[in-house]
């Protein structure tokens, strides 16, 4: 996009690395918020996703003059909810101007009218208010002990000119410090905070300080504090932190979205292997987020658009390791997960006291335990920290990160849990992340092959599977899960959003988990045999919804 002329407060197009241009507008960002060297840019509240960041003046075009040819380009449903959010704001506007103009218009016409009502109409009445301000200034003069200061200041002064000030205000018309800045509330977050998340509630004040705060998850707080109340107050987390029956620990808030552009990144250096479909997500968001990332990926290509977007390269994960102070990986699988830290140039090559590694691979606890044994005999500190989500949730850092192990290296990487998620639980010793997020992969699983049956079966049937999903999604199951699976199956559309080949994988060692514990598990090896047939008739790199070919086939 070419550089344009822009001020404050200007609604404008932005491009933020690979996504398309959205609508959004130019606002002061937080205090503590420092703005990246280099090239000018704008700090911007993007419309219907509460998101905002620092973008490059070059990737910046006016709302207005662009509008058609953006509306043309995207036609997404968020994104048509952004523009309708801009729309919106721009009716609220011209109302406000609206009502400023007629209510100034009316003061002027009172005063008008007042100005003519005290307005001397004949000699007989100029000569009275010459005597009655004699008067006055005969009493002024006789009755100082009588009056204050402030009294005799506003008695030397005309009536007319005593009633022009100590007039209001005009109304409409707030002084420049309350100039509102603010965006409206997408319709995005009005949705979310009429369901399951109208528990959570926006703080009255940023400046608030949250209650019950535990001391030792400050840090989860520090960008809760100190933001200017004009422009974030709408758009301010919540947090709640709560401490569990088992020990386990969770950081929740309300919309992770609406507050990842005003965190303080970590001034620590990451380092970040593996770019498939949850780890791009997860680097591009901690790039958003102002952190420092070197990234390596075994295919290099995928790389460069990092690059484009201010990561550096690592040649080897030793290099990344090395040279960061906390790396994460997120490769597919067990094998992966330790040839990436036994291989040659792996992980542990880079490994010497005080570095630290985060798994964040779904993998079995076995795994784990053996990764973290042999990180920890180097100096090293780990965490794993598998997340729960697919690819849109990581693209637009929603995920649920589910971490064991290190306690102090989970704390050191809140700015980068805030960066990638809406919400991240510590839960204890090192497996039971591993545990936690296979049994949830395993639900998962087993309801997709569940939809996928009863879709086929209302076929079969004769019954219409739209009206099948709409009554679902009139009832107790309904989520937006459903709904896009659903979806996925109705339309043919199979795009991976999560591999079927991974989440049979996961089914495959939850059943596993159980068989270690003597603890039966039909349903789950039954969804299994079901993605094993899928994966026979070539779906495995399709997303997991492609399960319903192995009941049609």
């Amino acid at each position: 996009m070419a550089a344009v002329s822009l001020r404050l407060g200007d609604l404008v197009w932005g491009k933020l690395g690979r996504y398309p241009p959205w609508p959004g507008k130019i606002v002061n960002p937080p205090k503590d918020l420092k703005k990246p060297r280099g090239k000018k840019c704008f700090f911007v509240k993007f419309f219907g996703t509460e998101d905002h960041a620092w973008i490059k003046v070059e990737q910046l075009k006016p709302y207005h003059a662009h509008k058609e040819e953006m509306i043309k380009i995207n036609k997404g449903k968020r994104f048509q909810q952004a523009v309708d959010a801009v729309e919106e704001f721009l009716r609220r506007a011209k109302g406000k101007d609206q009502t400023s103009s007629h209510n100034s218009a009316d003061d002027k016409n009172r005063r008008n009218s007042s100005e003519e009502r005290s307005r001397p109409n004949s000699g007989d009445e100029k000569r009275k208010l010459s005597l009655s301000e004699g008067k006055v200034k005969k009493n002024m003069g006789e009755g100082k002990k009588r009056v204050s200061s402030g009294s005799s200041e506003r008695g030397s002064k005309s009536p007319l000119k005593r009633a022009q000030e100590q007039s209001p205000r005009k109304r409409g018309r707030p002084p420049k410090d309350e100039k509102d800045l603010t965006i409206p509330e997408s319709s995005t977050v009005k949705g979310m905070m009429a369901g399951p998340m109208a528990a959570f509630k926006w703080q009255p004040t940023v400046s608030e300080p949250v209650k019950d705060a535990d001391p030792h998850f400050h840090h989860f707080l520090l960008s809760q504090t100190e933001k200017p109340a004009v422009c974030y107050q709408a758009i301010t987390k919540k947090l709640k932190i709560c401490e569990e029956e088992t020990g386990s620990t969770s950081i929740q808030a309300a919309d992770s979205t609406a507050v990842n552009g005003s965190i303080t990144p970590t001034d620590k250096k990451i380092g970040f292997l593996g770019l498939g479909l949850m780890g791009s997500g997860i680097v591009s968001n901690l790039l958003k987020m102002g952190h420092t990332v070197t990234v390596w990926n075994r295919t290099a290509e995928k790389c460069d658009l990092f690059i484009q977007e201010g990561a550096r390269l690592g040649r080897t994960p030793a290099e990344v390791v090395s040279t960061c102070d906390i790396t994460f990986a997120c490769v597919s699988d067990p094998k992966a997960a330790k040839d990436l830290v036994l291989g040659p140039s792996g992980v542990l090559q880079g490994i010497r006291p005080g570095k630290c590694y985060v798994d964040m691979s779904t993998v079995d606890a076995d795994t784990v335990t053996e990764l973290a044994q042999v990180i920890v005999s180097r100096g090293g500190r780990f965490l794993e920290a598998p997340v729960s989500g697919n690819q849109q949730l990581s693209n637009d850092g929603m995920l649920v990160i589910l971490a064991a192990g290190d306690r102090g290296l989970y704390e050191d990487c809140s700015s980068c849990f805030q960066a990638m998620g809406k919400t991240s639980f510590f839960l204890g010793e090192v497996g039971n992340a591993a545990k936690m997020m296979l049994i949830v992969n395993m639900v998962q699983g087993s309801f997709m092959a569940t939809i996928a049956e009863g879709l086929t079966l209302a076929q079969v049937t004769g019954q219409s599977q739209q009206t099948l999903l709409d009554i679902l999604n009139q009832g107790q199951l309904a989520s937006i899960f459903l709904d896009q699976k659903c979806q996925n199956i109705l339309q043919g559309n199979f795009k991976p959003d999560f591999y079927l080949k991974y989440i049979q994988k996961d089914l495959r060692l939850a059943i596993a988990l159980g068989d270690a514990v003597n603890h039966p598990t039909p349903m789950a090896a039954a969804a299994n045999e079901v993605y094993k047939r899928a994966k026979a008739l070539d779906q495995s790199d399709n997303d997991m919804s492609a399960v319903y070919r192995a009941y049609i086939h």
